[in-house]
């Protein structure tokens, strides 16, 4: 239970991340983005990731304040990503709403990495797998909730579908953002209120002051931990190009898809757009709790056959998955390919972090944790600059190709897995039990 209580911040953080995957292309478009040009606009993501988590992580390294390394990264983090929800929906026009998600990205990667660290921290070697793969659940279930949410309100709370603002936003998006600032903020500060970082050793607190804390040494820091990185988490790299990239993709043009191949509609301002953009909630929904259910019962699986195993057949499921929903006419038949989706989230929230634990040294996990979330954007920074390049020449200006895309990549990142081999779990850990 208190591995459990010290991920619950998580459920509020990947709520936040819920929504953006499911209403931003959307709100773009409302706005007057076109379809091409919504993983350019995305770029906060993908760029903050790259900037602020390593930084933070390096950073937080280096912190020894009154309450703890990873703490006052994750309340300043906390309240950035709550303004930011609650000013999003409000934005009227595309710069507006570009400029807010640069705050609210910046937000939730000040509060990711130190979170990351901070479970890594305060868990031993065998509690290990069960914290990380506990934060992949409360992922799932974060995710579900935020993809839920509108659906629910339309149905069960009567909200009207086409009620819009002058900016064509629709008022369940901007109901469903305000819910996501105050879980954000409330269940990160319950989880540090309730399981504290465990108090430094005189020793520790002595290494830490011996460092320099200045920008430079931060910076300096981050490039001395790239040039000794660990040759299982460079292997990681390549398995990482191929599964964000395509998630990236897959986020950004899965409601576009469902549009064209349930209702035969391309218009965002139209009622089957807004259709659309419910049946991808209840898409998302229905495998981000598959991927709560499936993190939990990857625990043992992960022991018997290893966290790389898993996750390439993992990966496999979740390839099969993307590449059906261009081919289904039937909404209901969207849950189908949404089961190997969820299953593959699970364990990309998961696994790889597990073998990353395993072969990086423990008095360098925030800054490591921050140089592998570059892993993780700077594929989406790249999906950003190349995908509005192609989109309209060799995708045909049709999202459905570029869900077959992403299940394609999905495959190959499956392949890539086996070449990062795992190393023997690192010795002198000497974390204490949560």
């Amino acid at each position: 239970m208190r591995i459990v209580e010290m991920n619950l911040g998580f459920l509020g953080l990947q709520f936040s991340f819920g929504l953006q995957q499911s209403n931003m292309a959307p709100i773009y478009s409302y706005l007057g983005a076109s379809e091409a040009s919504i993983p350019l606009l995305q770029l906060a993501g993908p760029l903050t990731g790259l900037l602020i988590q390593p930084l933070i992580g390096a950073m937080s390294d280096r912190t020894a304040s009154r309450w703890g390394r990873r703490t006052p990264y994750f309340l300043v983090g906390a309240v950035l990503c709550s303004i930011g929800l609650f000013v999003m929906p409000l934005a009227p026009t595309i710069l507006a709403a570009v400029c807010t998600l640069w705050l609210l990205d910046a937000g939730n990667n000040i509060t990711m990495e130190p979170y990351r660290a901070y479970v890594s921290d305060r868990l031993s070697d065998e509690q290990r797998n069960f914290g990380f793969l506990s934060q992949s659940a409360f992922t799932g279930l974060g995710q579900m909730l935020a993809y839920l949410a509108p659906s629910f309100m339309v149905s069960a709370l009567g909200f009207d579908l086409n009620a819009v603002d002058a900016h064509n936003i629709p008022v369940i998006t901007r109901a469903a953002f305000t819910i996501g600032a105050v879980l954000s903020f409330t269940t990160i500060v319950w989880s540090i209120w309730r399981v504290p970082e465990l108090p430094l050793s005189d020793a520790a607190r002595a290494v830490i002051r011996a460092k320099s804390r200045t920008v430079g040494a931060t910076l300096g820091e981050i490039w001395d931990a790239i040039v000794t990185m660990p040759v299982t988490m460079r292997k990681l790299a390549l398995m990482s190009l191929f599964q964000w990239y395509a998630m990236f993709a897959y986020w950004n043009y899965v409601v576009y898809s469902i549009s064209r191949s349930v209702y035969d509609e391309a218009n965002p301002l139209s009622e089957s757009f807004r259709r659309a953009v419910l049946d991808n909630g209840i898409v998302g929904g229905f495998y981000n709790g598959i991927a709560f259910i499936a993190a939990l019962v990857m625990v043992p699986l992960s022991k018997r056959w290893g966290p790389a195993t898993t996750h390439a057949v993992c990966l496999v499921a979740a390839g099969l998955g993307m590449a059906a929903i261009p081919h289904i006419a039937d909404k209901s038949w969207l849950l189908v390919p949404a089961i190997g989706i969820g299953i593959g989230w699970a364990s990309i929230m998961g696994n790889p972090y597990i073998i990353l634990a395993r072969s990086i040294p423990p008095e360098r996990t925030g800054v490591y944790m921050g140089i592998f979330n570059m892993m993780i954007v700077a594929p989406m920074l790249l999906n950003a600059v190349t995908m509005p390049l192609y989109f309209n020449t060799l995708l045909a200006g049709d999202a459905r190709n570029a869900l077959t895309l992403c299940g394609v990549l999905m495959l190959a990142a499956a392949a890539s897995v086996f070449w990062a081999r795992e190393p023997h779990a690192h010795t002198g850990r000497t974390s204490a039990n949560a």
